[in-house]
């Protein structure tokens, strides 16, 4: 009868160690790319499929024509995003074209608490800001992401595919988008974008990779 206790004790204390490692912290994802790499897409395909959370950034910039608040952005006065940045409410900020944008880090941390993956298209400042965070969680949840075409001549194409830009604008773009990618490799993965279906097989496959991580674990 005692071994029979005994071994009930055993199987239950593993029962209990097996329940505590299969409750997963979510995975952070931080995708960043030039303009024309198709990271959007990839992150909002990843979310349309339940696969991740997609994380909707505050602006101060007024709506335009269909951008609904909530679903699009977060739409804030400037005295809303003063109060939140001085409550360092924010995962990361930056001001682009007179506007501010940010990620609300209550938001990024409640999904990633209760096990949910959390995807950001953010540019390489932003992500520079998450990967530098304190937040022990963050850290334990973060991995990135840069998106980029396989070579200059196609990311050339993309960028002038719309023929709507002049040379100046297209120029302009690809100095941007050559600096992002310096920053490449800073990153933990780089994908080389080449057809849209082969991109989000292995962009799933990266997510699919960090869910398995021990450092996910709730024991961690």
């Amino acid at each position: 009868m005692a071994r029979i206790r005994d071994s009930r004790i055993a199987s239950a204390a593993v029962a209990r160690i097996i329940a505590r490692m299969s409750r997963q912290l979510g995975t952070l994802l931080v995708v960043s790319g030039p303009s024309g790499s198709g990271k959007t897409t990839l992150c909002r395909k990843l979310a349309e499929l339940g696969e991740a959370h997609y994380s909707i950034s505050c602006t101060t910039r007024a709506p335009r024509e269909g951008e609904q608040d909530g679903r699009d952005y977060h739409f804030l006065t400037r005295e809303s995003f003063t109060a939140k940045l001085a409550a360092d409410e924010f995962l990361e900020h930056a001001e682009v074209h007179g506007n501010h944008y940010g990620s609300l880090k209550a938001e990024v941390l409640a999904c990633l608490e209760a096990g949910t993956d959390v995807v950001m298209d953010i540019d390489v400042q932003g992500a520079a800001q998450v990967r530098q965070c304190g937040d022990p969680l963050i850290r334990r949840a973060f991995a990135d992401v840069f998106v980029m075409p396989h070579d200059e001549a196609e990311l050339r194409a993309r960028l002038s595919g719309r023929g709507t830009d002049s040379e100046e604008t297209i120029a302009l773009r690809m100095a941007n988008a050559l600096e992002e990618i310096q920053q490449s490799p800073l990153y933990q993965y780089r994908l080389l974008s080449t057809t849209r279906d082969e991109d989000f097989r292995r962009f799933l496959s990266i997510l699919t990779a960090e869910r398995m991580k021990t450092i996910r674990s709730a024991t961690a």
